[in-house]
């Protein structure tokens, strides 16, 4: 683990990028998002939200929702268009000296500090050490400190005694748990939490249902840095049907079908790997345990791999714009069994195009 400022990789690089002007003929394994979302009976409810189109958003029973799910008062909650909004807030409401962002992670909250005007200190974690994270290797004057749990993209998820601990008197901890609830059972979560100094929590309801196109997400936070995102954020900055979606997906039968979900992904993530693993002869290594709707490999040409996977029809996340990572690494997000086994079969035929 070693501590670096930026320079480098692409950090507004993302996994729609690998299937843009690809159509419906890709198999998209790039992004993050749950596949066969949203439900029908979410869209129901979205589109009940139309008739109300004339009227100005109005965010009160939403925030109730959120409020109420994770047992919070409402003063600690604020809504956002997707969490990269509240990243962006984050960098431009808070006044800090010395932000550290934990690498290898989505990138957007480093090009949010940066975009505000700050320089930026990563400390990034080793692949030696299974990419977990040491909390004495960040440095203590960090008066900001941001890391993802599980993380994007290494697919880490690390104890949350273990990320509370890098809290301090004067930091603002911030915990992207963009993907806590594909875990089940939303174990190391600190989404809950009120006795921990300074720590911010941000959630997304976009990937777990399918509403990438719709912009929706939340903070969690001190009622005073709640105050101060709020102040920063434009005017009726989340849409009715976002506000709409936001109340469904709290709500019990949502969380109920959330919780099956995270179980059938960490199946489905099981098979994913045994059937990598049958690569390894052929350097292939995948980063494990892995605990997020996703995976990170290792494999020797991985350039020319993500190539041949295209030609054959699979879309995959180049891991190269990730700090941390290089050329050699792919993201693969976790499908169902038969589109699995598929592109298991693609990868062996791709791997053996880019060794000639």
């Amino acid at each position: 683990m070693r501590t670096e400022d930026g320079a480098g990789p692409d950090l507004r690089h993302h996994g729609d990028a690998e299937v843009r002007d690809g159509g419906a003929e890709l198999v998209d394994l790039a992004v993050n998002v749950r596949a066969d979302t949203p439900p029908a009976w979410l869209r129901e409810r979205i589109a009940g939200s139309l008739g109300s189109l004339a009227a100005y958003p109005d965010g009160r029973a939403a925030r109730a929702a959120v409020a109420a799910r994770h047992g919070l008062p409402v003063e600690r909650v604020l809504l956002t268009a997707g969490a990269a909004e509240a990243f962006v807030l984050l960098a431009r409401a808070l006044k800090v000296r010395r932000p550290v962002v934990v690498h290898p992670q989505f990138t957007e909250p480093e090009a949010a500090l940066r975009d505000a005007g700050h320089t930026v200190d990563r400390v990034l974690l080793r692949e030696e050490d299974g990419f977990r994270l040491d909390a004495a290797a960040v440095p203590e004057d960090a008066d900001l400190v941001v890391i993802g749990n599980p993380t994007n993209p290494t697919s880490v998820l690390h104890p949350a005694a273990c990320v509370a601990a890098l809290a301090r008197p004067g930091r603002t901890l911030v915990v992207d748990e963009a993907f806590m609830d594909a875990v089940p059972g939303e174990r190391e979560a600190l989404a809950d939490r009120t006795d921990v100094p300074g720590l911010v929590v941000l959630r997304s309801l976009t990937k777990t249902w399918g509403l990438a196109g719709l912009r929706i997400g939340y903070v969690l936070a001190a009622p005073e840095t709640i105050a101060d995102l709020e102040r920063a954020q434009p005017l009726w900055p989340v849409s009715t049907p976002a506000l709409a979606a936001a109340e469904a997906c709290v709500g019990s039968q949502a969380l109920a079908e959330a919780a099956h979900a995270a179980h059938r992904i960490a199946a489905d993530r099981a098979h994913l790997v045994a059937g990598l693993r049958e690569f390894a002869p052929d350097g292939l290594r995948v980063a494990e345990p892995a605990e997020g709707p996703f995976v990170l490999v290792r494999l020797p040409r991985a350039g020319a791999v993500r190539r041949h996977l295209r030609d054959l029809g699979y879309a995959v996340r180049r891991g190269d714009t990730f700090p941390g990572l290089g050329e050699e690494w792919l993201r693969l997000a976790v499908r169902d069994r038969a589109t699995v086994n598929s592109f298991l079969q693609a990868l062996d035929r791709a791997m053996t195009l880019a060794a000639r």
